[in-house]
């Protein structure tokens, strides 16, 4: 058996070629229980071959394992951030660095994110190092409902980046939507419902004649193609809405396409209409912090929304969509921690902290159908984060991340410019500074 300390092991190189024993963890597993989420304290968390064979209190260590003493500190499953531009956006403000929306292309649903996804993008370090060990990358809505096909990424250092590609379809609606399609919600969806009919017919009859691919037609043949798989489960359908009644209706779509796999995105009013999402089975990626009303579509927004959500069996996620705090996922546990604050105030309805938890890891990787992630359970994947504090107070960071078992660099290039200039001296600045 080798010891190592905690800096040495994560300077290792990445590839794992002996089992690994994290010793001494509390180890948040985002697995709920009848009592709540399970917490193992004293856990010893052994990984092999890029996977969680066994976790609990007094395991044995593997002959010949890299033994990591946790001291304590909290080790939970990594950060699943969806929605996210991730690989597809650089600088939000550079039209030349956004491949999420194509405002001038004459496709919309048979754009395929994966395509685009850029690993050398620097915002994988940034995310990574505070947690976030996989991503959905959504695309936006150009000038049409469908905005393509969003992928799934790994944020390992040395990838593959793109674990899933064609892993879902997303469709604006509400306010948005309603623009999209020339200025009202019937005709979003008159569109919508064109879009899928001609899906369904082309899935009884290939040779179906549902749209040309020339400049004048209106429906695309690529497009109608490539909603193949979401009228038949295969994909998910994410679609942004916002208010309740808009909401009802994209639940009313599971009727007329039984296989419809819809998720809200956004969702600011699904409070009001919890028990019927509940009871249709659609999940909802809602933010914490919504409680504004700034537009027509979210008069009722309310933070108590994802803790009526919760209290009515609705798979809840949130997500980095924007508003306070902001798109970036480095600000997800901190939307959980204030889903756990909601709860404390007077009136409020919060979620638990094992809840909280698993609305930023165990929810999104089943809602983007990442059977194998998001829990700390023996044969998951080993993409697990030690903190040095509570994981959902905005104070604490994490001090390392495993993804597939391997050991994540902890440096990106803001550490690396700030190690760079920090130490300069009076006679390093530039001229124009005073000496």
């Amino acid at each position: 058996m080798k010891r190592v300390l905690l800096t040495m092991a994560l300077a290792a190189a990445p590839a794992v070629a002996a089992p690994i024993a994290i010793t001494g963890a509390t180890a948040h597993t985002a697995v709920a229980s009848g009592r709540g989420e399970e917490v193992i304290r004293n856990a010893t968390i052994i990984i092999d071959n890029g996977r969680i064979t066994a976790i609990g209190t007094g395991l044995p260590v593997p002959a010949g394992a890299t033994v990591i003493d946790a001291k304590g500190q909290p080790i939970t499953p990594g950060i699943v951030a969806v929605p996210s531009d991730l690989g597809l956006t650089e600088v939000g403000g550079v039209r030349e660095t956004n491949d999420g929306s194509a405002r001038s292309s004459p496709y919309s649903a048979a754009l395929d994110m994966a395509a685009a996804i850029n690993p050398g993008s620097l915002h994988f370090a940034i995310y990574r190092m505070a947690g976030v060990t996989r991503a959905a990358a959504v695309p936006d809505s150009g000038n049409a409902l469908f905005g393509g096909q969003g992928a799934v990424l790994s944020l390992a250092a040395n990838g593959p980046t793109v674990t899933r590609p064609r892993a879902f379809q997303f469709v604006e609606l509400g306010e948005a939507g309603a623009r999209l399609a020339g200025g009202s919600r019937p005709a979003a969806y008159a569109q919508l419902i064109d879009l899928l009919d001609a899906a369904k017919r082309l899935a009884a009859n290939p040779a179906a004649n549902v749209g040309g691919d020339d400049s004048g037609s209106l429906v695309k043949r690529r497009d109608v193609e490539a909603l193949l798989p979401v009228l038949s489960g295969a994909q998910a359908l994410m679609v942004h809405v916002e208010r309740a009644a808009d909401i009802l209706e994209v639940l009313k779509l599971k009727t007329r396409y039984p296989a419809l796999r819809p998720v809200l995105v956004g969702a600011r009013e699904a409070w009001l209409v919890a028990g019927q999402i509940a009871r249709a089975g659609v999940p909802v990626i809602t933010h914490s912090l919504y409680d504004l009303p700034n537009d027509f579509e979210g008069l009722a927004a309310s933070r108590n929304n994802a803790g009526h959500l919760q209290a009515a069996g609705v798979t809840v996620a949130f997500g980095p969509l924007g508003g306070i705090g902001g798109t970036t996922p480095v600000n997800l546990p901190g939307y959980a921690g204030n889903a756990v604050g909601q709860g404390n105030v007077p009136g409020g309805k919060g979620l638990t902290k094992g809840q909280a938890l698993a609305a930023i890891t165990a929810n999104p990787a089943r809602i983007l159908g990442l059977a194998d992630t998001g829990t700390l359970e023996a044969g998951k994947r080993a993409d697990l984060v030690l903190w040095d504090g509570d994981p959902l107070e905005l104070m604490s960071a994490p001090v390392a991340v495993w993804i597939d078992g391997a050991a994540q660099p902890m440096t990106s290039r803001q550490t690396e410019l700030a190690n760079r200039y920090k130490a300069l001296g009076r006679t390093d600045l530039p001229l124009q500074y005073p000496r």
